[in-house]
C-alpha cells in the first residue's frame, strides 16, 4: 500500500510500506532520541526507507520479541 504524506513545506512524500512510530524506530535500532528524531524527520516514517537507511549504515535491528509466561 502506498500513501502520500503532505509536509508543511508543501512537498509530497510517498510512504512506502508501513509507518514506524518514532519510539518503535528508536528502540529497534537502539538510537538516542535526538538521532532517531533527526533521521525520522529527514527520511519520514516509512519503515521500508528507514530500514534500508539503517542497513546502509550497517546497523542491525534488535529483535523485539514478546515473552509470554
Amino acid at each position: 500500500m502506498t500513501s502520500v504524506i503532505e509536509h508543511t513545506l508543501g512537498t509530497r512524500k510517498v510512504l512506502r510500506g508501513r509507518a514506524y512510530e518514532l519510539a518503535e524506530f528508536t528502540r529497534r535500532y537502539r538510537l538516542d532520541d535526538e538521532e532517531a528524531k533527526r533521521l525520522y524527520d529527514k527520511f519520514g516514517p516509512s519503515a521500508t526507507e528507514l530500514d534500508l537507511l539503517m542497513a546502509a549504515k550497517r546497523r542491525q535491528p534488535v529483535t523485539l520479541e514478546v515473552v509470554v509466561s
